[in-house]
Order: C-alpha cells, then structure tokens, then sequence
C-alpha cells in the first residue's frame, strides 16, 4: 500500500510539474509550443531507452512494448496540451485537462455497460455546471481555442490511461509508446526551431519535461493504474490541479480569480462526490 501511494504521488506531482514547466517555457517566450512538444517527447523517449536499457541490460526493446494506440493518444495530448497553455494559466488549464479526463473516463464506463446512479449523476451534474461557469464568456474566461484543445488533451490522455490499465510492463509499454512518437516528435522539431528556435532555457525546460515529469512520472502511473479501480485513479487525478495552481502562484505569480476558485470547489466537489458514491454502490453490489 505505501509503494502504492508513494508512486502515485510521483505521478501526480510529474503530471503538475508539466504545467508548470509548459508555462514557464511558453509564457516567458523561451520556447514555442510547436518545438516544446517535440523536444519534451523526443526527450521523454531517449530518457526512458536509457533507463529500460539500465535496468534490463538489453539494447533493444521487444517489439511487445506499448502500442501505436497509446503513442497516438499520447502524442495528441502532448500537443493540444502545449498550444492550449500559450494562452492558460497553469491551474486553469490542469482544472480543465482534468475534468475533461473525468468526462472521457465516465463516457467510456458507460459505453462499457456502467450505469452510474442518482447521486453519481448529481455529482457530475455539479461538476459540468462549474465547467460551464469557468468557461462562460467573460473577463477572466479562458480563450475559447484554448479551451477547446485542452479538452482535446484532456479526452486523449483519457484514452491513454485507460490503454495503460491493461499494461503488465510499465517501463516497457512506456518506452514502447514514447518510441513511436519519435516521427512525431521530429517533425514537430523541425517545424518549431525553423519559425523560432528555443532558447537554452527553454530546451532545458521541455527535456526536464520529457525525461523526468513525463517519461519517467507516466512509468510510474502505468505501474499504478491496474493496482486500482477506475474510480480511484479518476478521483487520485484530482490532485494535480490543486498541485498545479499552487505551483503558478508561488513561481510563475499566476493570479487566483474568483471564477477559478469557485469553478474548482464545484469541479473537484463533484467529481469528487460521483467517484466516492460510484466506489460505494459498487462495494454494496
């Protein structure tokens, strides 16, 4: 139970760290999104072959290793996930990756024969009418393109963790993933360093991202997730905005609005209330 808990604490602080580091990056000019995004996944990718390699002793990995579904979900977050944060606060933009995630996850659960109750409803209802609050026209409203893309993000990275449940070798399905999004990742390079090259900051920035907050911290979450439920790892997930927006206010001096903290407590209330009540029917069955 504490290995369990503790790497997924991992995780959750490498998935806020994201935020932060994309934002530091984008918001300061030190990188584009388009660059960002290829060097934080080429860089998650070579970080995780050296660590495969390190821990196996094999050059090469088995060919078993992830899948082009979870590379196309993966890189499809990575991407909408850095052009939304051009123009979102570093909380804003986690409240709604992970809201959106919570949508993708109950979409698919039902799809798959899940029939959520009264209460469950409730609570989602709670949650999407504080997302139509945070996102309702206004001064302090996100800018409805970014909002748009990082529900994108927010849907494919949905997608990605519920490939990740049926993994049986984190570090190698990972790697596998990340591999096949070098293409991907190139192409996203080139196109980036030729309209406005990063500068050293900002490559340093997208590598920690790619190495550290992203390969290893998504081999942490694959090893956790088929050790839980669906409800556990939605609710779990829940954390990083919190994590998120603490970390904009004390380094990136990112402003709290009132809209932000009211959407929060609705947000993260309910889904919070239709995770616990969904777990509580289903130990009751």
């Amino acid at each position: 139970m504490f290995r369990l808990f503790t790497v997924t604490t991992l995780a959750m602080l490498g998935f806020a760290a994201n935020s932060i580091l994309n934002r530091l990056a984008l918001t300061s000019g030190e990188a584009g999104a388009i660059d960002y995004t290829g060097i934080r996944l080429a860089s998650g990718a070579v970080a995780l072959v050296l660590i495969h390699r390190a821990r196996t002793g094999k050059g090469a990995l088995s060919r078993h290793g992830g899948s082009w579904a979870g590379a196309a979900a993966l890189s499809g977050y990575a991407l909408c996930f850095s052009i939304a944060y051009v123009q979102l606060g570093a909380g804003t933009g986690a409240l709604i990756l992970f809201a959106s995630v919570q949508a993708g996850m109950l979409f698919w659960a039902i799809r798959s024969g899940e029939r959520p109750g009264l209460p469950e409803w409730g609570g989602f209802a709670l949650a999407f009418a504080s997302f139509v609050m945070l996102s309702a026209p206004g001064l302090t409203a996100p800018a409805p393109v970014a909002l748009g893309l990082m529900m994108l993000a927010g849907f494919s990275w949905a997608a990605y963790s519920l490939i990740g449940r049926a993994s049986t070798d984190p570090l190698a399905d990972t790697t596998g993933n990340f591999l096949r999004c070098l293409p991907f990742a190139a192409a996203l390079v080139l196109i980036g360093w030729a309209d406005n090259p990063p500068s050293l900051t900002g490559l340093v920035y997208a590598v920690v991202s790619g190495a550290i907050a992203s390969g290893l911290c998504y081999t942490l979450w694959y090893a956790a997730l088929p050790q839980m439920s669906r409800t556990t790892a939605a609710f779990v997930q829940l954390t990083v905005p919190v994590i998120a927006a603490t970390g904009g206010v004390l380094l990136i001096a990112e402003p709290v609005t009132l809209r932000l903290v009211v959407a929060s407590i609705g947000i993260l209330g309910g889904v919070a209330l239709a995770v616990g009540c969904g777990a509580m029917r289903r130990g009751r069955q």
